[in-house]
């Protein structure tokens, strides 16, 4: 194992040194001690308080900062349950009816029961490795089994998949806001209006609502917003299911409906006829749900659901936060988070797939829209989606803004120029990337395939393997060669999901995509 640098054994919160290389074993609970300025000092032996407790901004002059974690060990298991699954719920839930498309059923359930139980077994690995160290940081976990370039690595990875997040949320507002509006007022969507303008609407709303959320000191006063989030979620939800029952197959299209004073006009989209506004297709074949299916696109789907149930750089912090925390307490909350979206995304899949089956497009909304876009109910799904979406952006820039200042200013003091700057070009990279980024299976797929393998496999897995001390369990014990598997299972769905997405770019596949 790496020794600790100088500057790395500086960034404990009390600001003394601490030779990081001589508490391998499982940490032992202390009383906090006071400084000469009466200030307490937190010892890194405290699991409740050690390097795990280090505020998202160090503060100057070595004294405590008022930190987001100060609220540890008051969070009820309920609230964590809540708090972890609004962590895993995110935008990707929209694209899971397309991949239940390209899939079938039953390959699309098997698929995300084993993403999901391994996502749950990972949980376990990082669990684990904290509890013998006595960190509850990512961040630090990587540069406690492999040094800096460990703590580099989980920095990035982590970059990636908020920004991959982020993006994602972004680009719904590109392509959702203006079709609210266009609701709203009635316009022609054909208008050149600038406010029907997704580019500019997207960027008015990153700099209006995201920014000044983004730019607040502490992650906690976010924290209201995450139950409001996980609400509109639901109702996307309620509502997919009873537009079931209210859609019939084929449907009509609005706007070939739009053309059908022109009998003789028929528009062929997608290999499909259209006259007088219904879909003319083989109703049994187009209108029956498949099992077991696969075409060009199923290479898109293993990351899409990868995407979907990463929440492994929140676990730690809600473990920090949890009230009387165990390893067996957190695992419980782990599980009951993951079953319940579990449960969501695979009704949302089910229920959208069997709505639309082979005409649902990758985002999901935007194939209600081809029925009536100013249907009331669907305009509200869009409104609440918007809220969601528009509140989670600034929660999931946090972690981004901590893994830079960790991975370039280790040391620094806090700095409102830092602060501010660092979210300003997040935004605008991000921005930059949904504008010109072709579909959303781009973000969902490239992102997909690169770091979340990183959090979900490989990480937990090395971290486990370098922090678990050999005297304890060793390379021939069974737990270390299941996470030598896990870590090379993670190592082969990254490359194997590259080559996919490669290949079907290179073939035209992916980019067909876009114009599904």
């Amino acid at each position: 194992m790496m020794e600790p640098t100088q500057s790395e054994m500086n960034i404990l919160s009390n600001g003394k040194s601490h030779d990081v290389g001589g508490d391998v074993g499982v940490p032992v609970k202390t009383w906090p001690e006071e400084d000469q300025n009466g200030t307490p000092a937190v010892r890194f032996d405290d699991p409740d308080g050690g390097l795990e407790n280090e505020g998202f901004l160090p503060s100057a002059d070595g004294k405590k900062p008022i930190r987001f974690t100060d609220f540890e060990g008051k969070t009820s298991f309920g609230m964590s349950v809540f708090n972890l699954g609004n962590a895993i719920m995110g935008s990707g839930i929209l694209g899971l009816a397309y991949a239940m498309a390209n899939t079938g059923i039953l390959l699309f359930w098997f698929l995300l029961t084993a993403v999901a139980l391994l996502s749950s077994y990972s949980i376990h690995l990082l669990l684990k490795s904290s509890g013998i160290v006595g960190i509850r940081a990512y961040e630090q976990l990587g540069y406690r089994a492999f040094g800096t370039p460990g703590k580099m690595a989980a920095g990035i990875a982590i970059t990636l998949q908020n920004i991959g997040a982020m993006s994602s949320y972004l680009y719904i507002v590109k392509s959702e806001l203006p079709l609210v509006i266009q609701a709203f007022l009635k316009a022609d969507p054909n208008s050149d209006l600038w406010y029907l303008n997704g580019n500019y609407l997207v960027i008015m709303v990153s700099a209006s609502i995201i920014l000044p959320l983004a730019l607040m000191k502490q992650l906690g006063y976010l924290g209201y917003t995450s139950g409001f989030s996980l609400s509109c979620m639901v109702f996307f939800l309620s509502a997919v299911t009873y537009k079931k029952f209210q859609i019939p197959c084929p449907f009509e299209d609005y706007a070939a409906n739009s053309t059908a004073v022109h009998p003789s006009l028929n528009v062929s989209s997608h290999g499909h006829e259209y006259s007088n506004g219904l879909v003319h297709e083989d109703d049994d074949a187009h209108c029956s749900p498949r099992l077991f299916t696969i075409n060009s696109q199923t290479a898109y789907t293993i990351p899409i659901l990868a995407f979907a149930f990463v929440c492994h750089p929140e676990v730690l912090p809600i473990y920090t936060e949890l009230r009387n925390p165990t390893k067996k307490k957190m695992q419980k909350v782990s599980n009951i988070s993951i079953l319940v979206m579990y449960t969501m995304y695979f009704l949302a899949a089910l229920f959208g797939y069997l709505t639309f089956y082979d005409n649902v497009e990758p985002e999901l909304l935007h194939t209600y829209s081809r029925i009536d876009p100013y249907d009331t109910l669907i305009l509200c799904v869009r409104v609440a989606v918007l809220t969601a979406v528009t509140l989670t952006v600034p929660i999931v820039l946090f972690p981004v803004r901590r893994a830079i200042q960790q991975m370039l200013f280790p040391t620094k003091s806090f700095s409102w120029l830092r602060h501010i700057a660092i979210a300003g070009v997040l935004l605008t990279l991000i921005n930059l990337l949904v504008i010109f980024a072709p579909n959303i299976l781009g973000i969902f797929g490239i992102i997909g395939a690169t770091s979340a393998p990183c959090l979900i496999f490989i990480f937990p897995a090395v971290f486990y393997i370098r922090i678990v001390p050999k005297d304890d369990e060793p390379m021939t014990s069974v737990s270390k060669i299941l996470a030598v598997c896990f870590a090379a299972l993670g190592v082969l769905f990254m490359v194997m999901s590259l080559s996919f997405i490669i290949i079907d770019w290179t073939t035209g596949g992916g980019m067909a995509a876009g114009g599904h």
